[in-house]
């Protein structure tokens, strides 16, 4: 079912969906998302960065939980190869959305570096929900355009009224990067891995944060990742070697009174009977 389910993504099988209702949710999304820019430009800004570089970080790096994070290592006082490590490992993930993606909408070649700046968690979500090629193309288009417009445009205004809104501790925004990253991934814990996942990580990240210097312990709490999996994997691996599953116990319980239907069978002189029962 799973492979039918990937095989409708890849080759644009399903039932169709209406553009406009593709181009609505997109910008649900777009919009919604875009909007955030304008805490990081002023972030950004309250941590020391300049003008142009608030606005190259938008235009160029564009995955906004790995902006937050470069800037909040840098105004925490640490190392900017630290602060720039965190927040590309943070990036690394789109990577692994750009191979998903390449197979679903199944671009040109001329236009995928183009498209590639757009691979996100919004854009990747988009386009993945949607039942079509068409649709998903169309998602992806509309999600990553006015995400991006919207969002370098919020960046800009940020930046430029930092000033104007002074200390950002003082009215919150220091803590606007955070929440904007937490309610992109609130969503994506749905199975007991991924809990533990974010459960160890967090207990990792807080628990070095006095002790080591700052933008070190995000890189710390990405080992939470595989310590989780291979946990998992142990776990799964145990309850295979161990009692054999509801599904294998049937067959052999199947089996066992074929065998002996047999056998009483060719005790009586009756020929056994091996007619499947009708259903």
């Amino acid at each position: 079912m799973a492979q039918q389910t990937a095989l409708a993504d890849i080759r644009g099988e399903g039932e169709p969906k209406p553009d406009s209702a593709v181009v609505r949710d997109a910008l649900g999304v777009g919009v919604a998302v875009g909007l955030s820019g304008f805490a990081f430009g002023v972030t950004s800004a309250g941590s020391g960065l300049g003008l142009l570089q608030t606005c190259a970080l938008s235009l160029l790096v564009f995955t906004g939980a790995s902006q937050f994070a470069l800037v909040g290592a840098l105004a925490a006082g640490g190392n900017p190869f630290t602060a720039a490590a965190g927040a590309f490992f943070l990036g690394v993930r789109n990577a692994f959305y750009g191979l998903r993606l390449s197979q679903v909408l199944a671009l040109p070649r001329a236009v995928r570096p183009l498209a590639a700046q757009w691979v996100i968690d919004e854009t990747t979500a988009v386009t993945l929900a949607q039942p079509t090629r068409r649709a998903a193309r169309i998602g992806f288009t509309v999600t990553g355009l006015s995400l991006y417009v919207l969002w370098n445009l919020t960046t800009l205004l940020g930046a430029l009224g930092a000033k104007a809104v002074g200390d950002t501790d003082a009215w919150g925004l220091d803590a606007a990067g955070p929440a904007v990253f937490l309610a992109l991934l609130a969503p994506m814990l749905r199975g007991t891995t991924e809990r533990a996942v974010a459960a160890l990580a967090v207990l990792l990240g807080l628990g070095l944060l006095p002790v080591l210097p700052a933008g070190v312990p995000v890189l710390v709490a990405a080992l939470a990742a595989p310590v989780a999996l291979f946990v998992s994997g142990r776990r799964s691996g145990r309850g295979r070697d161990g009692a054999p599953d509801d599904a294998s116990g049937q067959a052999l319980d199947d089996a066992s009174g074929h065998a002996s239907g047999k056998a009483s069978g060719h005790a009586s002189g009756k020929a056994p009977d091996d007619t499947p029962e009708e259903t």
